[in-house]
């Protein structure tokens, strides 16, 4: 971890922020190349229906978009929770090299936690990653979101005053 790692997750941390301003749990990634982030991307999977709207795919297709390819070599992808099964198969098949998380997902992470993706023999792209970086930052707001949700769901009115502490 160095001081780049560092201020690049807290880019994540803030498409996490705006995640959870949208009422979707708060999870957000960057993808960075040359110093420079081409791609951002926070859950959307409340606002637009749809499964697959993690951070991390949305940050790839930016990202790609943005480059006008899908080989995201030279990249570092940075997100604030250990990607599930289904993003790390698209930043397999996207060919990012390097994967920076906040927190472990003892229920969905495919990394480290549940499974360990990237570690599998005979794969044909090789992914360093590491975890832990502004893990707390990370986890604390998961916390945060979800007691907010609970709240929301038995006192309506106290949940808007939960959402302030993020900000």
């Amino acid at each position: 971890m160095n001081d780049k790692d560092i201020a690049f997750m807290r880019e994540a941390l803030n498409e996490a922020k705006i995640a959870y301003r949208k009422d979707e749990v708060p999870i957000g990634a960057v993808v960075v190349r040359d110093s420079k982030i081409i791609g951002r991307g926070h859950n959307l999977r409340e606002s637009l229906k749809d499964p697959t709207a993690h951070a991390e795919l949305i940050a790839i297709r930016e990202a790609s978009r943005s480059i006008g390819d899908w080989r995201l070599e030279d990249t570092t992808l940075y997100v604030t929770l250990e990607p599930c099964i289904m993003c790390a198969g698209a930043i397999l098949l996207s060919r990012i090299p390097r994967v920076v998380f906040g927190a472990e997902d003892k229920k969905g992470g495919a990394l480290v936690s549940l499974l360990h993706v990237f570690d599998t023999p005979g794969l044909n792209h090789k992914v360093v990653y590491e975890g832990g970086v502004l893990e707390e930052e990370s986890r604390r707001l998961l916390k945060e979101f979800f007691k907010a949700l609970r709240n929301k769901e038995k006192w309506p009115s106290l949940a808007e005053g939960a959402r302030l502490e993020i900000e």
